[in-house]
C-alpha cells in the first residue's frame, strides 16, 4: 500500500507522523513524508521516503511586536498554519499524481489537506491525526483556546457566551474569514464551520490520541472521530544521561521523583517554568529532581543548579516516565499524554498555543493541578507540587487515566483505519461528515 503522510514542520507534531510512518513502512508499506527540508535528516534516519515543501519557517513563527492576546495568537495561527495552505496543497496534488497513493494521512495542523476536502474532484481517502485536545465547537459555548472547563450552571453558561461573542469577534470570525479567502484563490468552497472545527469534522476519518476520560462531553460526535489512546512518538537513540543510576537508586529507595519540561517549542525563556520549578524544589532533599532543556544548551538555565537537580538537554521519555512521580510541565500535549498513559499525576503552567486548553483538562480530569498562568511563583510551585505528591486523589485519578490508555492500542487502530479507507475508498465528499453526528465512539 502506498501512503502519504504530510506533517506540520514542528518537532511535536512530525514526531508523531514518523512514529504512524514507521509502523506502517514495517508492515511494508510504502510511505512517503512531506514536510519542510530541515526535518528531511529526521526522515530518512526513521526510514521513509521523504518528499520537501517549503515551509520558510512559517510552523516555528512568534509575533513580538505584539503584547499577549487574541490578536497576537491570530496574527501567529495565521502566519503559522493558513498561510502555508497554498504551497501545502500543491506540493499534495503533485505526489499524488505522481505516486497514487492509497492513503493521505495528515497531522491535523497541516491545513493544505482542506483545499481537497472541500473540492468535488476525485482524490484518496484523508485521514487526520490529531495533535492536540479535540477541538470541535463546545456544546456549552465555551469559546475555544481561554481554557474553560464545563460550565456547571447558568451563571457560567451565561459568563461562557459572553467570552465567546468576544473571542469570536477578535480571532474565530476574523481566521475563518482569513482562510476562506485563502480557500477562494484556490477555487474551492469556503468553511463549513470554524477553522477548528472544520478541521475535525471534514477528513474521513479523525484520530484523537487520547482517552475519553481525559475529553470533555461533547454530546454526540460526528461519526468520523475516533479515540485511539496514546500515538507514542518513536523514541531517538540516545545515551542515558551519566546519573540514571541515581535516578534507578531513588526509585529502588521509593524516593520521588519529579520531572520539569517546557518542551521544544515554548522554552525560549527558562524563567517561565523550569528555573521556578528548579527553585520551588531546591531543598526538598527527599525528592529528586530531573530538568530537561529540549534540546537548548544546558547552560541557557541562569543560576546554580540546586544539589537535588540532575539536568539532560534531552530525555527518553518512554523510559523515564514509568520512573517518575510528577511531572511538572507548561502543557504539551504529547507529553501531558504520555504521563497519563504512565499514571503520573501533573502539575501545569502554561497558556499559549494550546496550552491553557491542555491545562484545564488536566485539572479538570482530577488527574494534576493546573497553575492557570505562564509564569508560576516558586511558592505556588512547592505548594501544588506538594498537593499531588501528598493527596492520593491525584495518583488514583492518573491511574484511572493510565488503565483506559492501556485498553487501547493506538498503532492497531491507525493502521486498521488506512487499512479499512484503502479497502473500501469510503470518502464523504465536501465536508458530509460534519452533518451527520454519531455517538461518541468508546
Amino acid at each position: 500500500m502506498k501512503i502519504l503522510i504530510a506533517a506540520t514542520p514542528l518537532t511535536g507534531h512530525v514526531n508523531p507522523m514518523l512514529a504512524i510512518g514507521r509502523a506502517a513502512a514495517a508492515r511494508g508499506d510504502d510511505v512517503i513524508v512531506l514536510t519542510d527540508p530541515a526535518f528531511q535528516a529526521k526522515v530518512e534516519a526513521a526510514g521513509l521516503n521523504f518528499a520537501p515543501y517549503a515551509d520558510n519557517g512559517s510552523a516555528s513563527f512568534l509575533e513580538t511586536t505584539l503584547p499577549a492576546g487574541p490578536e497576537r495568537f491570530r496574527h501567529e495561527f495565521q502566519r503559522r498554519f493558513i498561510d502555508p495552505m497554498p504551497v501545502q496543497t500543491a506540493a499534495l496534488k503533485a505526489l499524488i499524481a505522481a505516486n497514487a497513493p492509497d492513503v493521505i494521512v495528515a497531522g491535523s495542523m497541516f491545513l493544505g489537506v482542506l483545499p481537497l476536502l472541500l473540492d468535488t474532484a476525485p482524490r484518496p481517502p484523508i485521514i487526520t491525526a490529531n495533535i492536540s485536545f479535540l477541538f470541535l465547537d463546545r456544546p456549552d459555548h465555551a469559546p475555544v483556546g481561554l481554557g474553560l472547563p464545563p460550565a456547571r450552571d447558568r451563571t457560567e453558561l451565561a459568563r461562557y457566551a459572553a467570552l465567546k461573542a468576544g473571542m469570536d469577534a477578535a480571532f474565530t470570525n476574523p481566521v475563518r474569514a482569513y482562510a476562506d479567502a485563502q480557500l477562494a484563490r484556490l477555487g474551492v468552497p469556503p468553511l463549513p464551520a470554524s477553522l477548528p472545527h472544520s478541521v475535525v469534522v471534514l477528513p474521513d476519518l479523525f484520530l484523537q490520541p487520547t482517552v475519553p476520560g481525559f475529553e470533555y462531553d461533547y454530546g454526540p460526535l460526528p461519526q468520523s472521530v475516533r479515540f485511539i489512546g496514546l500515538l507514542q512518538p518513536p523514541t531517538p537513540a540516545a545515551d542515558l544521561p551519566d546519573w540514571w543510576p541515581e535516578l534507578e537508586r531513588a526509585n529502588a529507595e521509593g524516593k520521588p521523583v519529579a520531572l520539569v519540561t517546557q518542551g521544544t517549542l515554548a522554552n525560549a525563556d527558562f524563567g517561565a517554568l523550569v528555573e521556578p520549578t528548579l527553585t520551588a524544589l531546591a531543598d526538598r532533599d527527599d525528592l529528586l529532581v530531573l530538568a530537561t532543556t529540549g534540546g537548548r544548551p544546558i547552560e541557557a538555565l541562569r543560576g546554580p543548579i540546586p544539589a537535588n537537580t540532575r539536568v539532560a538537554r534531552f530525555l527518553p521519555f518512554r523510559e523515564l516516565l514509568p520512573r517518575v512521580s510528577v511531572l511538572i510541565t507548561n502543557g504539551g500535549y504529547g507529553s501531558v499524554s504520555q504521563a497519563l498513559a504512565n499514571g503520573v499525576p501533573i502539575v501545569s503552567a502554561g497558556l499559549t498555543e494550546d496550552k491553557a486548553e491542555v491545562n484545564a483538562r488536566i485539572g479538570w480530569s482530577g488527574a494534576g493541578i493546573n497553575l492557570a498562568t505562564n509564569t508560576p511563583s516558586a511558592d505556588a510551585l512547592r505548594v501544588a507540587v506538594t498537593r499531588v505528591l501528598d493527596e492520593p486523589s491525584f495518583r488514583q485519578q492518573a491511574a484511572a487515566l493510565r488503565d483506559a490508555f492501556a485498553a487501547r492500542d493506538a498503532m492497531t487502530g491507525i493502521l486498521g483505519a488506512i487499512d479499512d479507507l484503502a479497502r473500501t475508498g469510503s470518502v464523504l465528499r465536501g465536508g458530509a461528515s460534519a452533518a451527520v453526528p454519531l455517538a461518541r465512539s468508546a
